[in-house]
């Protein structure tokens, strides 16, 4: 069992910055890969970005590349995710995933927090 708790949200003038941050305990020697999701009002819950275990492989969403930065600190048993010149697109509820080693699916996710970009 893996818990996950996001931090960090709230509002923002587009063009400004945020960093969340995300706190896992429980198993979590047993989590490979971690990821950030986000969902709209009346839209399905949308990949952001993931990182490997080591932190050495990263990947985003095409609309966030450039402007969002994923990381982790397994010492700490923490994922951030940076988030620069935020759009009011952005404007979403982010969670945070994680996976379990030997399966390619997400296993556990976070309750959420609310990120607001106003124009």
């Amino acid at each position: 069992q893996v818990q996950l708790v996001e931090s960090g949200g709230g509002l923002v003038q587009a063009g400004g910055s945020l960093r969340l941050s995300c706190a896992a305990s429980g198993r979590t020697f047993t989590n490979a890969v971690m990821g950030w999701f986000r969902q709209a009002p009346g839209e399905e819950r949308a990949f952001v970005a993931r990182i490997s275990w080591s932190g050495g492989l990263t990947d985003y969403t095409n609309s966030v590349k450039g402007r969002f930065t994923i990381s982790r600190d397994n010492a700490k048993n923490m994922v951030y995710l940076q988030m620069n010149s935020l759009k009011p697109e952005d404007t979403a509820v982010y969670y945070c995933a994680a996976s379990r080693i030997g399966t390619n699916s997400w296993s556990y996710w976070g309750q959420g927090t609310q990120v607001t970009v106003s124009s």
